[in-house]
């Protein structure tokens, strides 16, 4: 088990929110008896408090428990204070509790957009119509006691006065969701209200092996730097940040001994983009072609500071505009590959299809050496270091999504299989397969972290995600690839846009751009275009029609409707 952060002053795990008519007092209710924070409603300004304010029976002032400060989002005119108002307890990180954000409130303190111009007035509503949105975000998690930003491994090689820092000092800055709104906490010196958020997945189980119990977790962390939604966030910027970046840890507890093994994904690091245009599959479009080996070295050289030696497996197509863009990847590589930095391509569509997953044991073959020469950190009985992980395999597909999380499941279980093997728990020729109950909890969990990953990213759970369940392609999870894929198609043209504004302003990027709002009888249109879309999709993918009406039945739609689609009546629908 790893130490305990033991840091100056405590989080508060559970405090009292007070709405007065000109300030918010929070009060910690968890037995620390610290001061009570006041920020004013009228320009969020913050000071620390030991007596709450005086209340009358003619304004009784609101009261809820809260359990974590968020931070605090200064707009044009008002600010707005973010908290956790309600949390679920999902397992445990190297022995500490961790805690899902199960729901986020912003309160404003904007009294001072009275005195504002009529058009700041405007903007501010159009700003602040945004954080509605921020309190859906999906995938926070957080822990009073030890630092979520950071791997196992970087946990462990902490010195002993970076372990006495507050939890936010020790975080990973790329990795810590609400870097950007705990600033002003920060400048006040709110240590103990200072609560880091990472954005992720988080899941795990137990399982008997014999008579021993092994305990798996999976964590991932998703990158700030160039965080948004599928069509548009793609690729690199120009420092080298890529889109859709998160750092999987799979943490393995048995018989004392802690494993833990960390792989990343993100997207192909040159200048390219596609423009949602209406077409299902906008083209690829790079951009300043010049920069694209500066911008591939950046990004490698931080990887290779950050992880040691690093293999960029690209599973992407060889044709097509897929194609384009792997051959100008591969063409940069050519520039920076060396000793701890190596490029792999393997065409996952041409080699797997879409069926044959279990052929990416092909791929496997072709990287064990560098697995085995990188290795996975492993610490005894003692918490000692017996062995250490060298370097870091970077997977990307296009979304770096379903082919991605398909492969990320495929490497993580032969390591887990090695680790095994290393402990003496499994013998030289024996599976995870071997152990049924085993293989499942193995299995959900990656399908789990999966759509978690895609979800935030696309809208929708992973592609392709029957094989990592089931470890075989059904014909309904086929057919619900179809539905999936058509409703991330929805998403890029009429919502991901508004959200990829409400992302950027949490992180402290955003950009005035003309709203994106549809007038109602556009979205009447594009709703009848996406429907006919739907009716192929439902045809073709799902020829049992029981199939078809389980999955429809699965999104909340009845048999008149799948009637209706297959015969074109969108009249119906469109009520």
């Amino acid at each position: 088990m790893m130490e305990k952060a033991d840091s100056g002053q405590k989080l508060y795990t559970r405090m009292r929110l007070w709405e007065f008519p000109d300030q918010y007092v929070i009060e910690p209710t968890d037995g620390s008896h610290g001061s009570s924070l006041a920020v004013s409603r009228v320009d969020g300004s913050m000071q620390l408090i030991e007596k709450l304010p005086d209340s009358n029976s003619v304004r009784v002032p609101k009261i809820r428990t809260i359990f974590g400060v968020v931070g605090i989002l200064k707009l044009l005119a008002g600010s707005y204070l973010m908290v956790i108002t309600d949390r679920e307890c999902v397992g445990s990180y190297l022995g500490h509790p961790i805690f899902k954000v199960s729901s986020l409130k912003v309160f404003p303190c904007d009294h001072s957009l009275k005195n504002s111009p009529t058009e700041q007035k405007k903007m501010e509503t159009e700003f602040s119509g945004l954080l509605n949105i921020a309190e859906r975000t999906p995938g926070l998690y957080f822990s009073y006691e030890t630092n979520l930003t950071l791997s196992a491994q970087r946990l462990h090689d902490l010195g002993d006065e970076s372990k006495l820092l507050p939890l936010w000092r020790q975080a990973e800055p790329r990795f810590l969701w609400n870097n950007y709104m705990l600033e002003g906490l920060i400048d006040s010196k709110l240590d103990p209200y200072l609560l880091p958020i990472v954005q992720g997945s988080f899941h795990h189980f137990q399982a008997a092996i014999g008579k021993d119990i092994i305990d798996v977790t999976l964590i991932a962390r998703r990158c700030t730097r160039r965080n948004g939604t599928r069509m548009w966030r793609r690729g690199a910027d120009s420092d080298g940040y890529v889109a859709n970046f998160v750092e999987t840890e799979q943490i393995m507890h048995l018989n004392g001994f802690t494993a833990s093994f960390v792989q990343v994904r993100g997207s192909i690091p040159l200048l390219w983009e596609q423009i949602v245009d209406l077409t299902y599959k906008p083209k690829f479009e790079l951009v300043q072609l010049e920069e694209s080996p500066r911008v591939a070295e950046r990004h490698f050289l931080d990887l290779r500071k950050k992880y040691g030696a690093v293999l960029a497996v690209d599973l992407v197509n060889t044709h097509g505009g897929e194609g384009r863009l792997s051959e100008k990847f591969a063409n940069a590589m050519q520039h920076i590959v060396s000793d701890d930095l190596r490029y792999w391509h393997f065409d996952f569509h041409h080699i797997c299809g879409h069926v044959h997953f279990e052929r990416l044991s092909i791929l496997y073959e072709q990287i064990v050496d560098f697995l085995d020469r990188n290795g996975y950190l492993l610490l005894n009985e003692k918490g000692e270091k017996m062995k250490e992980q060298l370097g870091v395999v970077r997977t990307n597909c296009i979304d770096c999504l379903d082919r991605t999380n398909v492969t990320q499941s495929m490497i993580a279980r032969n390591m887990l299989e090695c680790q095994l093997r290393r402990l003496g728990i499994f013998a030289a020729e024996e599976t995870i397969s071997s152990h049924p109950n085993l293989d499942e909890c193995f299995k959900i969990l990656w399908a789990n972290h999966g759509d978690d990953i895609s979800i935030q990213y696309s809208g929708t759970a992973a592609l392709k995600g029957d094989f990592v369940r089931c470890g075989k392609r059904t014909m309904q999870g086929i057919a619900k690839d179809g539905i999936n894929a058509l409703l991330r198609y929805y998403f890029n043209n009429f919502v991901d846009g508004t959200k990829q504004d409400a992302i950027d302003l949490l992180q402290g990027h955003y950009i005035v751009s003309v709203s994106r709002d549809m007038t109602p009888s556009s979205q009447r249109e594009d709703l009848r275009l996406l429907l006919v879309l739907f009716r192929n999709i439902v045809i073709e993918a799902s020829k049992v029609r029981s199939t078809a009406l389980v999955l429809l039945s699965d999104m909340g739609w009845s048999k008149c409707c799948y009637s209706c689609i297959c015969e074109g009546q969108w009249a119906y629908l469109l009520q």
